[in-house]
């Protein structure tokens, strides 16, 4: 499976993308940050992180997209630039029939060092030592998409089994409601027909 990690920001996006499957080695095949001006006009900037994030999507080709989760942060005027990245990125997998994933940063983490609350030099740390890689991925954004990438595989799979079976559950109970309900309107008690004309 090849998995785009995108960790959204208006002034730094970073996107990686790795090739891998539960259980098996990672292999890196990307890894960028789309960058805007922070003087830039405002739309003028979701306009370049979007170019940027629709070339690479068109480039490499991923299976599927994970996202960092955004929430609330003390700077509001950051975390509304950041979900607006964000929201772009799953747009653009969106409008390419591509499944989109949200994971919290502390997942990522997790599942890059086993440590929710590991740092930043963690994280890359890990990131580096996953993908075999001969020099760290800078900036941090670049590592952090790279750890999305990697939860992703790792857990995404899983939790796309997961909702399949449970999709499979709810349309066999409701399978099983509708025949229930034929059987009851068709089949009178005692065995007769419900319904017909009355002479």
């Amino acid at each position: 499976m090849r998995v785009m990690g995108v960790d959204p920001g208006l002034t730094r996006c970073g996107v990686g993308v790795v090739e891998g499957a539960p259980g098996k080695r990672l292999h890196l095949v990307h890894v960028t940050v789309v960058r805007t001006a922070p003087d830039e006009d405002h739309a003028l900037r979701l306009l370049g992180v979007e170019q940027g994030i629709e070339a690479l999507m068109d480039q490499l080709r991923p299976d599927a997209v994970a996202v960092e989760r955004v929430f609330s942060q003390h700077n509001v005027r950051t975390v509304m630039g950041t979900a607006q990245a964000a929201g772009i990125a799953m747009l653009a997998a969106a409008r390419r029939g591509l499944p989109v994933a949200l994971h919290t940063p502390s997942e990522a983490k997790a599942a890059v060092t086993g440590n929710g609350r590991a740092d930043k030099a963690q994280v890359t740390r890990m990131v580096t030592r996953l993908l075999n890689l001969d020099a760290a991925p800078r900036p941090a954004d670049a590592a952090d998409a790279l750890a999305l990438a990697i939860c992703h595989v790792w857990r995404g799979g899983a939790q796309q089994r997961l909702a399949r079976a449970q999709v499979s559950r709810i349309e066999e109970a409701a399978r099983a409601e509708r025949e229930r309900l034929a059987a009851r309107t068709t089949t009178a008690p005692g065995g007769g027909s419900r319904g017909g004309t009355v002479q």
